[in-house]
């Protein structure tokens, strides 16, 4: 097994976001109280209502990239409910202005935790659980990973 590169370097990761599309994940993420989404502060879909995610790391299995993401981006323990599948998310806005654009491959997970407080990151403004019956405006791809999880009917 390769081992697990954790970080890449900005010139690298220019390369990557210019040149290929990225493997990630991306966590629907259940708690008592509802769904937990975060307002992005980076592109794409800055200033928006999103699922948590990130990329994965070369030699690290899905489910260990899903558990890891939560977290790092969230602060807390989940356990995995369902894999949902692969997605396709195509963005014209990147954090890589000369890569025009970003080209997402995420495997989406239905995550669980018993807890309602989280640490933000340096991807998020604020964090917040939203009873699935009053949700925020979403992006189509969350409305998607909802949809799919069968907790959005719009």
């Amino acid at each position: 097994m390769p081992e697990r590169v954790e970080w890449v370097s900005d010139e690298d990761w220019e390369v990557i976001v210019s040149n290929a599309p990225i493997v990630s994940v991306d966590l629907v993420v259940l708690t008592p109280d509802g769904v937990v989404l975060g307002r992005r502060e980076n592109e794409p879909a800055k200033n928006l209502w999103f699922v948590p995610g990130g990329r994965v790391q070369k030699g690290e299995r899905l489910d260990d990239a899903a558990l890891r993401v939560a977290r790092e981006e969230l602060g807390v323990n989940v356990d995995i409910r369902e894999r949902l599948g692969v997605y396709e998310h195509l963005y014209e806005a990147s954090d890589v202005p000369s890569a025009g654009g970003k080209h997402y491959v995420p495997v989406g997970f239905v995550v669980e935790t018993d807890t309602n407080t989280f640490e933000t990151d340096d991807q998020h403004d604020t964090l917040s659980v939203f009873p699935t019956n009053n949700l925020p405006d979403l992006h189509e791809y969350v409305e998607e990973y909802l949809r799919d999880a069968g907790i959005f009917s719009r």
